[in-house]
């Protein structure tokens, strides 16, 4: 899951939280409803769990309090050790989106401000591989900053410099943001019948219905 970005991880754990939760302006937009966010994924998932990127926990804890089965996935020590401090009885295993251990009779693949850290090779590799670890009629619901189109994106790497959001440019510029028509053919490539729902001016719930 962009293994280069491990040490970013690593150091962001300890603040990550106040961050979703709007103490950082920079972040501000990005995160704005973060909390009804994660309860619509949750709401929309069912039956056996694969979350990846659990980072410290916070949608997981949503979808246990659902009395969903978790199984998670992060490359973060740092991170799981959060998520485990919060939830003691969580399984999380070490990996990430295009490297889990083997695991059977999923029903439904999680994922919450994460599958950006793929490129959009790795994206089609990963989801193919998500067809193959998900039960019959299983689906995936990720949320994640999503751009309409390129031009969206493009006004938003203009705008965070013109505010003098420096760390939010270098995210959009470095990591890789997909817009909606790429994620859509990835996804249709591989299996599966893709919608979006907006949650925010940068956040979408993608929900990828696996198709048999």
């Amino acid at each position: 899951m962009g293994k280069e970005f491990l040490t970013v991880f690593d150091e962001w754990s300890t603040s990550y939280d106040e961050t979703v939760h709007g103490e950082n302006n920079e972040y501000s937009e990005y995160f704005y409803k973060y909390d009804e966010i994660l309860t619509l994924v949750a709401d929309h998932a069912f039956g056996n769990i694969l979350e990846f990127g659990v980072g410290t926990g916070n949608l997981t804890l949503k979808l246990i309090e659902r009395k969903l089965q978790v199984i998670g996935v992060d490359p973060s020590k740092a991170m799981r050790d959060i998520a485990k401090d919060k939830i003691p009885d969580i399984q999380v295993l070490d990996g990430d989106f295009d490297s889990y251990p083997d695991v059977k009779d999923i029903d439904c693949i999680v994922s919450s401000f994460a599958f950006h850290h793929l490129n959009n090779k790795d994206k089609s590799i990963s989801a193919s591989k998500f067809f193959n670890t998900l039960n019959t009629s299983g689906k995936i619901l990720f949320a994640d900053v999503v751009f309409e189109n390129l031009e969206s994106y493009e006004l938003a790497v203009e705008e965070a410099m013109e505010k003098g959001h420096y760390n939010v440019h270098r995210d959009l510029t470095q990591e890789y943001y997909s817009t909606i028509p790429e994620l859509e053919e990835i996804f249709a490539s591989n299996g599966f019948k893709v919608e979006f729902t907006k949650c925010n001016r940068y956040v979408w719930l993608m929900e990828a219905q696996k198709l048999t």
